[in-house]
């Protein structure tokens, strides 16, 4: 025990203590935080202030188009109509648009006794956004006009067709009732699974790493003469994984007093809400350690049968499956928490940490699905932990050969 909490102090300092744990500590958050950054401020004013000519051989349906993109205050479209329009004026605004003239052209033409038919003209076959402002135009047009034609005021028939806002609320299971929003939900539980995955597969790749770097410096013919390999890989994981939990406190800590800023309360409100449960607060450090455990125990047996830092990157796509399947449900898993799909992937140990938050996004489980995950996951990391240490007692020592099924069952019999 004493040389397994030397090791693990070893490792833990280590790391502690070097230049990337504090670049990626304050740089990684910095980083997204700049990717977000750039993604809302490049995304504002996306499909706006084009130049668009409405060409209809119906002038009053031309009109009703206009009347709507100019209406969308968030398009500040510039908005030409020519109605009654000849096809030799829909070919010469064709050629205004490829002389970049004009930014698009939307020809609609009605039929008597037939829907309408439109088609739109743009250099670029990407501005889906102006493409979807487009098409709500056209169909509110159409919409308004028949409204018109039956009687009814202009006023009116806009006012009826601009929709109306739903507010979602969640009725829980402990009798209270609760403003809810699926979109908030929806990117709570997504980024909540991305840090445990990430975080998770990060420390077990770097407890593999550093078993290949000592396996090929010879450091373990050191260690061993003072230290079972037990002890080792056992305190190799601890240190390891308290540098992965110090990470993260930091990251929350100040997630937690960016939040809780003036700034984050005039954002945070409306439909911006999200809230997070005492449950996800107490659960996520557990399913942390455990899925950490499993794939970094995982990784150390792996990594004790490689013989370089590339020949393990080969392996890391498979391993890492689990974790691409889990992100591959998420649609399913937020629309319907309580699903038989969803649950059997909860409680399936690979995919339990992620896919048990993204179920909590949208519904906390049961107790007994909680309890089962958890101890499926300790059982297999038991499991894991058993057949890793076996590979990694003989592993470490083998140089200059790589190991085959028949030697890696070998080595487990030795063991």
């Amino acid at each position: 025990m004493r040389n397994m909490l030397l090791i693990a102090r070893r490792e833990y300092l280590e790391q502690v203590r070097s230049r990337a744990f504090r670049t990626t500590t304050i740089g990684l958050p910095a980083i997204f935080a700049l990717i977000v950054a750039v993604g809302y401020l490049s995304s504002l004013g996306l499909g706006a202030n084009r130049h668009i000519a409405v060409a209809s051989n119906d002038p009053a349906l031309a009109n009703q188009i206009r009347n709507q993109l100019l209406g969308d205050q968030t398009a500040r479209a510039r908005v030409e109509v020519i109605a009654p329009a000849t096809q030799e004026q829909r070919s010469a605004l064709v050629k205004q648009v490829k002389s970049s003239s004009l930014d698009g052209v939307l020809w609609v033409e009605a039929m008597p006794g037939k829907a309408p038919t439109a088609t739109y003209t743009a250099q670029s076959s990407g501005d889906f956004i102006t493409a979807a402002r487009l098409r709500s135009a056209v169909n509110h047009a159409l919409v308004d006009a028949q409204l018109m034609a039956g009687g009814m005021q202009q006023a009116a028939a806009d006012k009826l067709v601009s929709g109306i806002s739903i507010a979602t609320f969640q009725a829980r299971k402990d009798g209270r009732i609760v403003k809810s929003n699926p979109e908030a939900s929806l990117w709570k539980g997504y980024v909540m699974a991305l840090l445990l995955s990430m975080t998770t597969m990060i420390y077990g790749m770097n407890v593999a790493r550093s078993i290949i770097q000592e396996k090929t410096s010879r450091i373990f013919e050191v260690m061993l003469a003072i230290a079972r390999p037990g002890d080792l890989l056992a305190g190799k994981l601890i240190g390891v994984g308290a540098v992965g939990l110090t990470q993260i406190a930091i990251w929350l800590i100040a997630g937690a007093a960016i939040f809780f800023s003036p700034f984050a309360a005039a954002v945070m409100t409306g439909a911006f809400t999200v809230q997070v449960s005492w449950t996800e607060a107490i659960l996520f450090p557990i399913y942390f350690v455990l899925g950490y455990l499993l794939y970094s125990s995982l990784f150390a047996g792996l990594a004790a049968t490689c013989e370089t830092e590339q020949e393990l990157q080969m392996y890391m796509p498979l391993a890492a499956a689990p974790t691409w399947l889990s992100f591959a449900l998420i649609l399913l898993i937020i629309n319907d928490s309580n699903s038989i799909w969803s649950i059997l992937a909860s409680l399936f140990p690979p995919t339990a940490p992620v896919i048990m938050f993204l179920r909590m996004a949208s519904e906390i489980p049961p107790a007994w699905q909680f309890a089962v995950s958890i101890g499926l996951l300790v059982l297999s990391i038991w499991g894991v932990l058993w057949f890793s240490t076996r590979l990694y007692r003989i592993g470490i020592l083998m140089y200059g050969k790589r190991a085959t099924l028949p030697e890696l069952l070998r080595w487990l019999r030795y063991s």
